[in-house]
């Protein structure tokens, strides 16, 4: 999934796992550029007690738990090359090892990814790995800013009005004439 920040990447993959057999599975997210790179390796992979200083017991990661269901990894082009090339170890070989670990853990897994930036474009620059690029780009899906689908515009403020009305306990707000006028002609950046 490709698309700026605000362009409901999350909300895409939520909708993709929804609609898909493995929507009995869980649903499990990980934003790749707001953990801690020395933390990274544990959380997509797991630990095993004594991995290291802290690490009190055995815990999952998040291919793990992820099993029979989807791993959405959002903003993936903010991963470093060491870690996106033991991602791919474990997408190919639908296999993850625990650090500190000594066996392999099947696991079954979708993988959907997303980017704010074009992964093509970036692995031709080198920044992201080709191989990783290309195990990922089964279907790509580009979403676009609500400034190039302004008509949506009024659909989302309805749906956003709705739900503060609800969590309120309030009646649903109506939209006059001239606040949609108001929304539709607003330029969203």
């Amino acid at each position: 999934l490709y698309g700026e920040t605000g362009t409901g990447k999350d909300v895409a993959a939520q909708a993709l796992h929804a609609a898909s057999a493995r929507r009995k599975g869980p649903f499990v997210a990980l934003n790749c550029a707001a953990i801690p790179m020395d933390l990274a390796e544990s959380e997509l992979f797991g630990h095993e007690e004594g991995a290291f200083t802290g690490a009190r017991g055995a815990r999952p990661g998040k291919f793990e738990a992820a099993d029979g269901g989807t791993l959405f990894l959002d903003e993936i082009e903010s991963m470093p090359p060491a870690l996106q090339a033991k991602v791919l170890r474990v997408l190919q070989e639908r296999k993850v090892e625990r650090l500190g670990g000594h066996r392999s853990i099947p696991v079954d897994i979708r993988v959907i990814a997303a980017a704010k930036e074009d992964l093509r474009t970036a692995s031709e620059a080198g920044r992201f790995r080709p191989d990783l690029y290309f195990r990922l780009a089964g279907a790509e899906v580009s979403l676009p800013p609500l400034r190039e689908r302004e008509e949506d515009a009024l659909l989302l403020f309805n749906l956003f009005a709705s739900r503060a009305a609800q969590a309120q306990g309030l009646p649903r707000p109506m939209v006059r004439p001239g606040d949609a006028v108001t929304l539709l002609a607003h330029h969203w950046r």
